[in-house]
């Protein structure tokens, strides 16, 4: 281990980046922030505060011309903005820990592993899930060979419908064009997931789904364009009132109220939805992206699975179901129950609380996860530290494109090997 705190740069001040940079401040001895690039100044001096002494900049490029002196870089902007400081900073020799998606295309993706492999540098995509205790867990258990031989997987990603919402119908999410397709913003974690636990890489892949509710439409009889101003407001489920002010009452200006104002009071809050993107009926906003999307996949090796993830649902951990052929486990992102054939006997395992599973709580403790993983092997020249890699975080990422192809074309679309 390096005797001194392994130093980063930070690129993007939004939830995510705040997120990571508080890891930082909570291991002082293991790692040490010492620049900060975001050009909103509230989000920047937010990190100023809680890092003293750090460099601040308006843009990555800014920063780059400066030079950051630190070991890594963590890119934590908006999806359409990985692409540009990623490959500078890997140019400039910097590691660097990159915000899933990798970008929003095919082609970019390839570009930043590109530049990655040419300057040398090592890369950790944040697939947060990889990291999680639970996670850990159920692939040990895997590994004992209780379920013998895995020949299909069942894997459900309930979105919520608040956290639908919020981020991918009034949120920056909300837009291909703005940001990606749902599948890649919201779920090549899940695809990527899939893979690391079951050790098979996506062959092939089906996919159907759509835009079916948060549309013209399906909008109620008297609803309003704002929710403050609705008549039908009190009744509807995607209520931005019922969703914001009970977490500013009970817990603070934390997330998702931080998403959608600086201000910290409940004045600040009814200004934002009453002049804001996200005080907008879900049935008259800008959004094109699916709310549900079901995946029928085909592993390397011949084993199938299906994946869902859906808008309608509780928001919570996901949900899955592994069958092999002696055994099969059923997990829930807290604990899992095995099944063993061969006995008939069912074996609970805990993981343990960790919190829950969204971006407000640490995604069950995978953002703290690869933070420690991605800075130790930094300190430590430890290549295998990092559980997603460059070739692996592209394999998840190809199956995505593929099955949004798929979508579209409505066929069977083979994922190309990285």
């Amino acid at each position: 281990m390096s005797e001194r705190p392994v130093t980063l740069a930070l690129v993007g001040a939004g939830n995510r980046g705040q997120t990571y940079a508080s890891w930082v401040a909570r291991h002082p001895g293991r790692a040490r922030l010492v620049a900060v690039a975001e050009p909103d100044p509230v989000r920047r001096a937010a990190v100023a505060t809680a890092h003293p002494g750090v460099a601040e900049y308006p843009s990555w490029q800014d920063l780059l011309v400066a030079g950051t002196g630190a070991d890594a870089v963590i890119i934590a902007t908006q999806d359409r903005e990985h692409v540009a400081p990623a490959i500078a900073f890997a140019r400039a020799g910097r590691h660097l820990l990159l915000e899933k998606p990798i970008a929003p295309t095919e082609r970019e993706c390839w570009e930043v592993i590109d530049a990655v492999t040419t300057f040398g540098v090592r890369l950790a995509v944040c697939h947060v899930l990889r990291y999680t205790p639970y996670t850990d867990l159920l692939v040990d258990v895997l590994r004992t060979g209780v379920v013998g031989e895995i020949m299909s997987v069942e894997h459900l990603e309930p979105v919520g419908w608040w956290h639908a919402a919020h981020s991918y119908v009034r949120g920056p999410w909300r837009s291909e064009k703005l940001a990606s397709p749902m599948l890649l913003a919201k779920s090549c974690h899940d695809l990527d997931w899939l893979s690391y636990v079951t050790g098979r890489r996506v062959a092939r892949v089906a996919s159907f789904g759509d835009l079916g509710h948060f549309r013209p439409e399906k909008r109620p009889a008297g609803a309003a364009d704002r929710c403050l101003d609705c008549a039908v407001e009190p009744d509807c489920p995607y209520s931005a009132p019922k969703l914001y002010y009970p977490v500013l009452r009970e817990k603070g200006a934390v997330w998702p109220v931080s998403a959608i104002t600086d201000a910290t009071d409940e004045a600040g809050l009814t200004e934002a939805l009453r002049t804001g993107p996200y005080g907008r009926c879900v049935y008259a906003c800008d959004n094109d992206v699916v709310d549900h999307q079901v995946l029928a996949i085909e592993f390397e090796g011949g084993a199938t699975g299906t994946f869902t993830m859906t808008a309608f649902t509780e928001q919570t951990h996901r949900q899955t179901r592994i069958f092999g052929t002696h055994g099969r486990i059923v997990g829930d992102g807290e604990r899992l129950s095995v099944l063993d054939f061969r006995t008939g006997t069912t074996e609970v395992h805990e993981a343990g609380t960790t919190g829950s599973t969204n971006a407000g709580d640490g995604h069950g403790g995978g953002d703290d996860g690869v933070m420690a993983a991605f800075v130790n092997a930094i300190a430590t020249g430890d290549d295998d530290l990092i559980r997603s890699g460059p070739a692996d975080s592209l394999a998840g990422h190809l199956a995505v494109f593929a099955a949004e192809h798929a979508r579209h074309t409505g066929t069977v679309v083979t994922v190309p090997a990285t």
